[in-house]
């Protein structure tokens, strides 16, 4: 009777606290509970005060970017004036104090009017021999026999899927303009875009199984015309959030590719890794473990399970969970020391600094499970790490790998902003759509382009015939 109260109080502090506390995970630094060693050691006496002065740096204002166009505005005191008032003489300029203001221009929109002349013989039409008309043939068009153009289809697109901007809002802004665009013709253009984007997802679909490591994670989605209540969105990343982020020395490309189903059954992870064998680092799902590739587990799971412990303690204390998270907060620290550092570098030091805490905490959790009740928060934190330990520790095999799987939770987070705004998609067909086109603006996002611009670009060449696929991935892009 006493577990089932005990366990009813852990959870009545973790619904308080999802409702009304913080959502961060951070945790304080070490000590507070459990001093080091020396830190008891330390001499306790007041220390003496002493003031100290020091320079502080003047905030300074990032200039504004030298490809934007400039209008200079010269404002000059009269030609009466450029006499000295002492002597009469002629003042000559020494020099000028300039200032920088932006100014926003609202979106411009107009109308191409193609004009096609046609061309026949006066004499063949009086003689009636023939009537040949000539004419230029119908320009090029991304939507045939449609009047969008490849920057209005990357506006529309670039609105609803980088900026989370849904479609009737779009509707509503074309409205000020006099434009009458219904939500249904501009769903009906994302679906043929993403149709043309599809052999370029394709190609960033095999590179990305070509690489050493992946990250995944999936989120829920509402698909209205699905015969299942929830659908997913499954997600599969390479290399980091951007250029300047990527490991020193590596050559993995920075891809982000979803996946839509209806089901969360491990054969849709198995069907899109299509025989992979690298390491594949995920959360705890069972479901990845039918695939082929090998798991590598998230620290950052492992440790949110015992910031749960550690609020659904209270105020009887949580000396537990706080000492598992100040010695998982000493695995990160190593991770940051490494963070400049390139892969054969950051294997050797986790050899060397990271492997002698894990054993640690292995025997610390292992002692632990013995004395905590399994059915409290504290006790599924325990048990999760020992179950998926083989799994955590596997970041130590190759310096490419990272201590957890958040590139792919942030990488997955704005289609879960995106979701917040637009709440689901009516059919399967457009959940599609979706994937393919959140898969090119992240991974665009990801290589540091310029998104309108590339997806403008990629809709004009991928519209037409015997295009170059791989000068279109963001990488080959970027180098143009």
């Amino acid at each position: 009777m006493n577990n089932r109260y005990q366990y009813l109080e852990e959870q009545f502090r973790i619904a308080q606290q999802k409702q009304f506390g913080k959502s961060t995970e951070g945790h304080p630094g070490q000590g507070e509970l459990f001093n080091e060693a020396e830190e008891l050691a330390a001499d306790v006496e007041t220390p003496e005060q002493e003031a100290i002065s020091y320079t502080r740096n003047k905030p300074k204002r990032k200039p504004l970017p030298e490809d934007l166009p400039r209008e200079v505005i010269v404002h000059d005191i009269p030609d009466e004036d450029k006499v000295c008032g002492c002597c009469a003489g002629t003042l000559h300029c020494i020099g000028e104090d300039k200032s920088e203001k932006l100014q926003f221009i609202p979106a411009q929109v107009k109308v191409i009017e193609h004009v096609r002349p046609k061309y026949a013989c006066r004499t063949c039409e009086k003689e009636g021999i023939s009537n040949t008309v000539k004419q230029a043939p119908v320009p090029h068009s991304v939507i045939p026999k449609g009047y969008a153009t490849p920057s209005l289809l990357s506006q529309i697109i670039t609105s609803k899927y980088q900026y989370g901007l849904p479609l009737y809002r779009q509707e509503a802004m074309f409205k000020q303009h006099g434009i009458e665009l219904s939500r249904k013709t501009m769903a009906d253009w994302i679906i043929r875009c993403a149709e043309l984007f599809k052999p370029l997802y394709d190609q960033l679909h095999q590179h990305l199984l070509q690489q050493p490591v992946i990250q995944a994670d999936e989120t829920t989605l509402k698909v209205v015309d699905s015969d299942k209540t929830t659908s997913y969105m499954w997600l599969y990343a390479t290399g980091a959030d951007s250029p300047q982020a990527t490991i020193t020395g590596s050559a993995i490309p920075n891809i982000v590719l979803y996946d839509y189903h209806n089901s969360r059954a491990g054969r849709c992870a198995v069907d899109f890794l299509d025989g992979y064998s690298g390491y594949l680092q995920v959360d705890g799902y069972q479901g990845y473990e039918q695939t082929q590739a090998t798991l590598v587990g998230c620290w950052a799971h492992a440790r949110r399970k015992f910031m749960e412990a550690k609020k659904g303690a209270g105020s009887k204390g949580s000396g537990k969970a706080d000492w598992a998270l100040n010695h998982i907060q000493k695995l990160y620290r190593v991770e940051t020391q490494l963070k400049e550092e390139n892969a054969a570098t950051r294997y050797t030091q986790r050899q060397e600094k990271s492997l002698p805490l894990l054993n640690q905490l292995e025997t610390w959790l292992t002692k632990s499970a013995q004395q905590v009740l399994p059915k409290t928060k504290l006790g599924e934190a325990i048990q999760y790490c020992l179950n998926q330990w083989h799994k955590l520790i596997r970041y130590t095999l190759d310096g490419h790998l990272a201590i957890d799987n958040n590139r792919a939770e942030r990488a997955i987070k704005p289609f879960v902003i995106g979701r917040k705004n637009w709440l689901f998609s009516q059919t399967a067909t457009g959940a599609n759509a979706s994937a393919i086109l959140y898969s090119i603006i992240e991974t665009a996002k990801a290589n540091d382009l310029n998104v309108f611009e590339y997806v403008m670009d990629c809709l004009e060449q991928l519209s037409r015939p015997d295009t170059d696929i791989e000068q279109l991935l963001p990488w080959q892009f970027a180098k143009r």
